[in-house]
């Protein structure tokens, strides 16, 4: 809508505004005098009386009767304003904009068009809106206002709601799934001296009282462990993580993630866990393990399994085993004359990863198991048992998304502090992301840790592949954005 016509329509609701103070009508009242009930029971209750509260939607006038649409968050239904029922108040109706919050009681009819309608006998306005909604009929289409103006998105399109209410439904039963199983959801700091627990660039803040600087966390990880070491062997956390880096339809700087740490267990136990709550939590939100995403069918009640080192040799046509230092990959690199951005990347962990991301992740479709990485790739899993140069790990993967990263917990604080080493000497090289030894954990271990296997899943990826949603935008009310006067 141009900002001409906008002011014109704003400058009109301004003088209803005064109109209505002038008639002694308080347009911002603090409650409504009656009591209401929701929408949707209301729309059973055929020829009784009712009241209601919403907000109004499309006014349409015929003479001395209006037609209008109330909504509240659990439906809509039909107003009818007739001059003969309303007598005083029947003047307010015509003060009222699409907008405005009002509350109505009266009989529930049926009309001749055959649509459950409230025959309005009492109105009082609740909150007058002075700007117009977007056209309800053709919804809010402009990505990045319905990304801004969230509130008004969830108004106007049914489907924005329907992603979020898909959401929390998905969280309630991932909750209900550890709690359960006996798993005791914490909270961990998210100011951190150290930050850890992945390898991302963290945002920093200070504290003025201590006078130290403090970083956000990037994860929930280390201190999810250091409980484990306190003796609570199953725990979990979900939260907002934070991590420095480029907003793009995968990444968002702030995230939700769901982290749980499973003591006397190990990944292969992980897996047969991971399929369990994958089935159960989309039976219990969506009624079916089957999605589509992309054009692709997904069944998630049957997650198919590959070795890293298979998935390479299959779609980059080389075997990791024998091509495992960064000098050997290097040169495959040159010699394939493959496209891997090499900025920042230093490490054979790294290398591998990139080219992993860039020439085979987005061939994983239906959801599978990738499973035992090289050690390089992930400083804080565990050695596999009968192979060193692999971790005893996992990700799923569906359409080319990481779901969830898993493995068995490193606990050996000698190994952990060497590999942490190894981290910051590639820091020193040139290497971007890169985790930083953290003394107080490596203390932690050297107390002594179980066996144990810990779980990763992005809340906000997860949810944007169930519902088919193109950006992880589209699954966060409130997204990072760029301020609008930039």
């Amino acid at each position: 809508m141009a900002n001409s016509r906008l002011e014109e329509i704003r400058a009109i609701r301004i003088s209803k505004l005064e109109k209505l103070r002038e008639l002694g009508i308080n347009p911002y009242p603090s409650k409504y005098s009656k009591t209401s009930i929701p929408i949707f029971q209301i729309l059973k209750k055929l020829d009784e009386n009712v009241s209601a509260v919403g907000r109004l939607m499309r006014l349409r006038e015929h003479g001395n009767i209006f037609f209008a649409d109330l909504r509240d968050q659990s439906g809509q239904i039909q107003l009818l304003f007739q001059k003969s029922n309303l007598e005083k108040e029947f003047s307010l109706v015509k003060l009222l904009d699409a907008g405005d919050f009002i509350g109505v009681a009266g009989k529930v009819i049926k009309t001749q068009a055959g649509e459950i309608t409230i025959d309005v006998a009492s109105l009082e306005l609740l909150s007058k809106s002075i700007r117009p909604l977007p056209d309800d009929w053709t919804g809010l289409k402009d990505e990045e206002t319905r990304y801004r103006q969230r509130y008004v998105d969830l108004l106007i399109n049914p489907d924005s709601r329907k992603v979020f209410d898909i959401r929390s439904k998905l969280i309630k039963s991932l909750r209900k799934f550890l709690d359960d199983k006996g798993f005791q959801e914490v909270e961990t700091p998210i100011l951190q001296p150290i930050y850890g627990g992945a390898s991302a660039q963290p945002f920093t803040t200070h504290h003025n009282a201590l006078d130290n600087d403090f970083f956000l966390r990037i994860s929930d990880e280390l201190y999810l462990k250091r409980l484990v070491v306190g003796g609570m062997d199953k725990v979990y956390e979900i939260g907002h993580d934070f991590r420095n880096e480029s907003v793009d339809r995968e990444h968002n700087p702030e995230f939700t993630q769901l982290e749980f740490y499973w003591g006397y267990a190990d990944y292969e136990m992980g897996m047969d866990l991971t399929q369990e709550l994958i089935t159960n939590v989309l039976q219990d939100t969506l009624g079916t393990t089957e999605i589509n995403c992309q054009g692709h069918k997904l069944d998630f009640s049957k997650i198919g399994r590959i070795s890293f080192r298979d998935m390479i040799k299959k779609y980059v046509d080389f075997d990791i085993d024998e091509i495992d230092n960064e000098e050997k990959l290097l040169k495959l690199i040159k010699q394939k004359k493959l496209d891997v951005d090499l900025k920042g990347v230093v490490g054979y962990g790294n290398l591998i990863d990139k080219v992993y991301k860039r020439y085979a992740r987005l061939n994983l479709i239906d959801p599978v198991f990738l499973t035992d990485y090289p050690v390089e790739i992930i400083a804080l899993a565990k050695r596999h048992p009968t192979d060193p140069k692999k971790i005893s790990s996992f990700q799923l993967l569906a359409v080319g998304f990481e779901l969830i990263k898993a493995y068995s917990e490193l606990n050996d604080p000698i190994d952990q502090k060497n590999r942490w080493i190894e981290e910051e000497k590639l820091g020193e090289k040139g290497l971007t992301d890169h985790m930083v030894i953290d003394e107080d954990y490596i203390r932690a271990l050297e107390y002594g840790m179980p066996p144990t296997f810990g779980w990763g899943m992005g809340i906000d990826r997860f949810v944007s592949v169930i519902t088919d949603q193109p950006s992880l935008k589209d699954t966060i009310l409130f997204p990072t954005l760029r301020p609008e006067n930039k």
